[in-house]
């Protein structure tokens, strides 16, 4: 299986913004580690700042033996045109979110993606993304 995890705005800066949110890992050590623990499958990053970037790699990602963890950082919240590309996908996705968005300002409670995803994991740090990972990885069998 090929497990794309993407992730948008701000998020390339992990491990250096925001550490009381973000924690302070670089995310390309985590991913080394993410990658080692499933070595069956293929775990590769995409990160833009740019939605037009972003939808572009979801489309990307939609194949037959496919998996998404996305973290669409602040588009989450705002971006209609994301949340169209996800009501596209056959590949399951899910969402992640480093921080617990519940806990922060109340612009940051509604996800306008989380209604395309299988299921929206939040607050666990980077941990997160390997609750996505093994999500898929099971799903898939």
């Amino acid at each position: 299986m090929h497990i794309r995890i993407i992730n948008g705005p701000n998020l390339d800066r992990l491990g250096e913004r925001e550490p009381e949110h973000y924690g302070t890992e670089p995310f390309p050590a985590f991913l080394e580690r993410l990658q080692a623990a499933y070595p069956a499958h293929r775990i590769s990053l995409f990160q833009s700042n740019h939605e037009g970037e972003l939808i572009e790699a979801l489309r990307a990602a939609d194949g037959p033996d496919s998996g998404v963890v996305l973290n669409a950082g602040g588009y989450t919240h705002t971006s209609v045109a994301i949340r169209d590309a996800l009501a596209l996908m056959r590949a399951p996705v899910v969402e992640v979110h480093v921080s617990n968005v519940l806990a922060r300002e109340e612009f940051r409670h509604r996800s306008l993606t989380a209604v395309h995803c299988v299921g929206v994991i939040s607050g666990f740090g980077l941990e997160g993304y390997r609750l996505a990972v093994d999500h898929l990885v099971r799903r898939a069998g």
